[in-house]
């Protein structure tokens, strides 16, 4: 699909059964500024009449160093999607970016929709729970210049670093391979 169809979409979405006890799990990945956040926040827009919880990676993350490793892998698992599976509640801690610390604590019962955004979202460990993977694909160049018009131009070298991160965690977890619906993010 190059243009999304968020009807489309959302019709495919809603007519899949839950996988996830009564919950239904989106995950949405692909490169740093590929527009899986922009895309998030349609969907859930979209999703308007029904019980949305929208979880970002970034927010997962324990900073740079520990972001796409097995602490990630275990908090979606054991924290999040493995407790909605069974009814119960999910919680977490954010990660607080500007005093580099966890930070607050975020806790929600079964939401009827899960939407899991960010790079590293639609890894093996999610795909067991999940209805839907989409992948977002964007040249790396775009992807960059867009996270740097978003944060800042002083993460440029961070940012190059995380580039070749991600790239190599999806090479070895398949991400972009095990996606069911593949979207060019180069056109938004």
């Amino acid at each position: 699909m190059s243009l999304i169809d968020y009807q489309e979409l959302i019709s495919k979405v809603n007519s899949a059964l839950p996988v996830c006890g009564m919950t239904r799990v989106i995950a949405i990945d692909g490169p740093a500024g590929s527009g899986k956040t922009t895309l998030s926040y349609a969907l859930e827009s979209n999703l308007d009449n029904f019980i949305v919880q929208t979880i970002h990676m970034d927010a997962l993350y324990q900073g740079w160093d520990d972001a796409l490793t097995p602490t990630l892998t275990r908090t979606l698992e054991n924290q999040i999607l493995k407790p909605i599976s069974l009814g119960k509640r999910a919680e977490y801690r954010l990660f607080d970016w500007f005093e580099m610390k966890p930070g607050s604590t975020v806790s929600f019962e079964p939401p009827e929709f899960l939407i899991l955004e960010g790079v590293g979202s639609a890894q093996a460990i999610t795909r067991k729970y999940a209805n839907f993977l989409l992948w977002i694909d964007v040249a790396s160049e775009l992807g960059l210049q867009r996270v740097l018009d978003r944060d800042g131009a002083e993460i440029e070298a961070q940012m190059r670093k995380w580039q070749l991160l991600e790239t190599d965690f999806f090479e070895r977890d398949r991400t972009r391979e095990c996606a069911a619906q593949r979207i060019d993010g180069n056109l938004y």
